[in-house]
């Protein structure tokens, strides 16, 4: 993008959608995060996913806030009906967990409340949807905590099986470390899964009817977990307003707020 800019003669926008810091915990490798923020720098304007990504822009990478626009992401709505059955749903109730294994996702946080909630429910299940890093280490984690009977890892989704774990699933739960924004929330909620989310995320800027969380406390997570599991009343009240507040987002509103930054860097160049 830098070259480009020089040889062509024509601004730079850069859309940011996670920083090193997102990626790593707050421990960034050196060389990456030079190399994002020379490009930030080199920018004439930035687009950010999230409130929260433009804040992190703004602190670690030395860029005023003027040059900085948030558009958050979106999801396109649309119904699934309720055809399948499943048979793991018959006594047991189902926590799912849907993204990459790696440390910025926390997932050793998912399973950390797990055990916590099964010292007191015992017909849960708790599925682990995807795949990195962090995989083999929290497989031995489930062994260790001595959950793995209640624990199923089921390995990298695409297509429909993603919409279908998200309908088998009594509950969405998103501990990210560092999220800055989150799809997966906002798909769980169009397939009327109602979601946990971690306060640390740009998501949690732009939907109400959600629990919210901060990642590390586990404690707070599992109780949340508990309570949406043994209350019909708060599970079907998170499930309807969710449903009807995922109809308010739009690709093409991103869309078109997207084009108005690029209108604005091409009217000052």
């Amino acid at each position: 993008g830098i070259e480009a800019k020089k040889v062509s003669k024509k601004p730079l926008l850069v859309h940011v959608h996670a920083t090193e810091f997102d990626r790593t915990g707050g421990h960034p490798n050196q060389a990456v995060y030079d190399i994002e923020r020379m490009g930030m720098h080199a920018a004439d304007l930035i687009i950010a996913v999230s409130n929260f990504t433009k804040n992190k822009i703004i602190e670690h990478y030395g860029i005023s806030p003027e040059k900085v626009f948030v558009v958050h992401n979106a999801v396109e709505f649309k119904s699934f009906p309720d055809t399948e059955e499943f048979k793991i749903k018959s006594q047991d109730k189902i926590v799912l967990f849907l993204g990459r294994i790696t440390l910025q996702k926390g997932p050793d946080y998912f399973l950390d409340a797990a055990k916590k909630v099964l010292e007191n429910e015992k017909n849960v299940k708790f599925i682990v949807a995807g795949s990195g890093d962090m995989e083999a280490g929290m497989i031995e984690r489930t062994a260790r905590l001595g959950i793995a009977q209640h624990v199923l890892f089921t390995g990298f989704l695409r297509g429909d099986n993603i919409d279908r774990a998200y309908k088998m699933a009594d509950l969405y739960v998103m501990p990210s470390v560092s999220e800055p924004f989150g799809i997966t929330p906002l798909e769980a909620m169009r397939n009327g899964t109602p979601v946990i989310i971690s306060k640390q995320s740009g998501v949690s800027e732009v939907i109400k009817n959600c629990l919210k969380v901060d990642f590390w406390d586990i404690d707070e997570i599992a109780n949340k977990i508990i309570a949406v599991l043994k209350y019909n009343a708060l599970h079907h009240c998170l499930k309807e307003h969710g449903l009807i507040e995922i109809r308010k987002f739009s690709w093409d509103d991103s869309a078109k707020k997207c084009i108005e930054v690029y209108k604005k860097v091409l009217s000052s160049s």
